[in-house]
C-alpha cells in the first residue's frame, strides 16, 4: 500500500500495449505495476496504435495525433509535441519521459507544476546510423533533457557515469526490467532448419556499431562447424551490404527482422553461442533476454556491456578472438557457471516487479521533498 498516491503520465513512447520495442514494454510493465500499486497512471499513444481502447489493464491511455506515417522523423516531434500540450494542461504529478531524441526540444514548454523525470536511453549521438548534423542535434537534445528534466533515470551504470562526468549532474540507476520465460518449444527450429545447438546467433539492427562484420568475419576464419543465424532488418545501407556480400557464403543465414517473440525465444534458447555486439547505449533489452534465454553470450568488450554482465559472458575486441571462441569444442560445458550466473543476475537484478518498487520509491521521494536534485 503506497502512503501517498500519485498521477503519472509516461510519455516518449508509441504506447501500449507493446507492439514494437524496449520503451514500449517498459511503459507497459511500468504503466500496469504502479496502477496496482494504487496509483493512478496514464500513458500516450499514437493515434494509429492498433489498440484504440481508452483503458488498458487499469491505465488510462490518451492518444494524440502521430504524423510519423506522413512526414517521416519530422513526425515525431510533432507527436511528442501534441502529447506535450496535452499533458501540460493536466494535473499529473509526474511525467516520465522514455527517451529525450524527439521530446526534450520541448522542453520549455514542461509544466513548472509538474515534476519531469527522464529515462536518458544510450548515448544516440554516437550511433554511426546517423550523420554528423543528426549527432550534433542528438547531443544538443542530449543537453536539453538534462536542463529541462527535475530528475534524471540511467538504465545502465556505464550511462550514470557518463552524465556524472561529461555533465556533472546525478542520476537515479534504476535497470530496465525482464523475465525469466519458460522453456521454448522446439517446432520454431523445423521454420528454420535448425537443430538444437547446432547453430549460433547474432541479433541486432544491422548498424555498424554492432560490430556485425567482426562477427561475420569471425565464423568466416573459423572451421564453420555450426551455422550462423542472423536475425534483424536488412533494409538498412548496411544490412543491405551485408547480405548481399555474405549471405552466398555457406553456413550463413539472414533470417530478417522477426517479431514474434515466442519465436525468437526459442532461436535464442536452442542456440550455440549468442553474439551481443553492440557498443553503443545503455541497457539493451536484447541482452537481458538472451540472459533470461539460458544463452552463452559472447559480448562486445564495453563497459556497458561488463556493467549488465559482469563475468556471465565472454568478451571479445577482435575476429580473431572471436574465431577461437567459436572453434572452441564444448564450449557451453565448459562455461556453465556464466548461463547460470546470467539466469540468477536477471532473476535478482532485473525483475519488473523489483524495476517497479524502485520507480515508485523515486517518484514518492520526488513528490514529497518537491523539485529538489535527488542525490542516488
Amino acid at each position: 500500500m503506497v502512503e501517498h498516491k500519485l498521477h503519472i503520465a509516461i510519455l516518449g513512447t508509441r504506447g501500449i500495449p507493446n507492439r514494437y520495442g524496449g520503451f514500449e514494454q517498459c511503459a507497459e510493465y511500468l504503466s500496469v505495476g504502479l496502477v496496482a500499486l494504487g496509483h493512478k497512471v496514464t500513458v500516450y499513444n499514437t493515434h494509429n496504435h492498433e489498440y484504440q481502447k481508452a483503458e488498458y489493464k487499469g491505465v488510462h491511455i490518451v492518444y494524440c495525433q502521430d504524423w510519423e506515417p506522413k512526414l517521416g522523423t519530422t513526425g515525431q516531434f510533432i507527436y511528442d509535441l501534441n502529447c506535450t500540450l496535452h499533458a501540460r494542461k493536466q494535473d499529473y504529478d509526474i511525467c516520465i519521459q522514455l527517451g529525450y531524441t524527439s521530446s526534450s526540444i520541448w522542453y520549455k514548454l514542461w509544466s513548472s507544476k509538474q515534476i519531469h523525470i527522464t529515462n536518458m536511453d544510450g548515448l544516440e549521438h554516437k550511433r554511426s546510423k546517423f550523420s554528423p548534423i543528426t549527432q550534433a542535434f542528438l547531443k544538443r537534445a542530449e543537453q536539453w533533457a538534462i536542463k529541462g528534466s527535475d530528475l534524471l533515470i540511467a538504465d545502465n551504470k556505464g550511462i550514470q557515469d557518463y552524465l556524472r562526468d561529461r555533465y556533472k549532474v546525478n542520476s537515479k540507476y534504476i535497470a530496465y526490467g525482464a523475465e525469466v520465460l519458460k522453456m521454448p518449444s522446439k517446432d520454431v527450429l523445423l521454420e528454420y532448419n535448425l537443430n538444437v545447438r547446432e547453430y549460433d546467433i547474432l541479433i541486432a539492427r544491422m548498424e555498424p556499431e554492432n560490430n556485425i562484420e567482426i562477427i561475420i568475419e569471425a565464423y568466416l576464419q573459423s572451421n564453420r562447424r555450426r551455422k550462423l543465424v542472423i536475425v534483424g532488418k536488412t533494409t538498412t545501407p548496411k544490412g543491405q551490404l551485408w547480405e548481399q556480400k555474405y549471405s552466398s557464403e555457406k553456413g550463413i543465414y539472414f533470417l530478417g527482422g522477426i517479431y514474434q517473440q515466442e519465436k525468437i525465444h526459442a532461436l535464442r534458447y536452442y542456440s550455440k553461442l549468442y553474439f551481443h555486439g553492440h557498443s553503443v547505449g545503455g541497457t539493451n533489452p536484447s541482452l537481458l533476454e538472451a540472459m533470461m534465454s539460458e544463452c552463452l553470450i559472447v559480448a562486445f568488450n564495453v563497459s556497458f556491456n561488463k556493467y549488465v554482465l559482469g563475468n556471465n559472458a565472454i568478451y571479445f575486441n577482435t575476429a580473431q578472438e572471436l574465431q577461437q571462441v567459436m572453434d572452441t569444442s564444448n564450449i557451453r560445458a565448459l562455461h556453465t557457471s556464466k548461463i547460470e550466473g546470467a539466469l540468477a543476475t536477471i532473476r535478482s537484478e532485473y525483475g519488473w516487479q523489483k524495476i517497479i518498487k524502485q520507480y515508485e520509491r523515486l517518484m514518492l521521494h520526488a513528490s514529497t521533498k518537491g523539485k529538489t536534485v535527488f542525490n542516488p
